[in-house]
């Protein structure tokens, strides 16, 4: 606890001074350009990812990046998400996984979770996720690229589960919102996005949105 007070307190001394203006400009309200939505995992800081300042990013975050489909569960979630859209008026929605998952090994080593029964229902919204990388990728007997797949799988899921969500869905039919997926590669420094023409994730370029009927298209390894 210590190392956190002596952050506050060089905060406070060093760096607020330095965006005392911005800070005071943010008394105002927000307009963050995006939802950022990614794990909880302690390794992943995503505006130090995205080199963006106090309010330009609205973060959702939870164990395995994931996002209940519209009715199953209301909370933080589902109300982030619309407040997100519909109040804050972001442009777009960005779900980002990353290496080294935790969750994502819990949903393929439920022994692993059998003591943790909110960890295992949370993960239920994950279950597509479990299902595909089951029937699809068997051939895979390296845990590490097993996992890796789950971890990207799992990008695309929950983004279709993000479609389901009625704010999402109207915005997107007007062309006033864009999805994307990515996966951070936390121990390299790398991004890969989802390329929505070649069907696969790709070290991250652009900002290219993800494409409905293209969503589903991730090759086998």
């Amino acid at each position: 606890m210590q190392k956190l007070v002596r952050g506050i307190h060089k905060f406070q001394k060093e760096i607020f001074p330095s965006k005392q203006r911005l800070f005071e400009k943010l008394q105002s309200g927000q307009q963050p350009m995006a939802l950022f939505i990614t794990c909880s995992d302690s390794r992943i800081d995503p505006s130090l990812l995205t080199q963006t300042d106090p309010g330009e990013l609205f973060i959702m975050r939870n164990a395995g990046n994931l996002i209940p489909p519209y009715g199953t569960l209301y909370g933080g979630e589902a109300a982030t998400i619309e407040y997100a859209v519909a109040v804050l008026g972001v442009q777009d929605i960005i779900v980002c996984g990353h290496s080294n998952c935790g969750a994502m090994s819990g949903l393929l080593e439920p022994q692993a979770i059998e003591r943790l029964p909110a960890v295992r229902s949370w993960l239920t919204y994950a279950e597509s996720t479990h299902r595909i990388v089951e029937e699809n990728y068997s051939h895979l007997t390296d845990p590490a690229a097993r996992l890796t797949v789950t971890v990207e799988e799992n990008v695309l899921v929950q983004l279709e589960h993000l479609r389901t969500h009625p704010t999402v869905a109207a915005a997107i039919s007007r062309q006033a919102l864009h999805l994307h997926g990515w996966v951070y590669k936390f121990e390299t420094g790398q991004v890969f996005g989802f390329d929505p023409e070649e069907g696969q994730f790709a070290a991250l370029q652009t900002a290219a949105p993800v494409v409905s009927e293209r969503i589903r298209s991730l090759p086998p390894i």
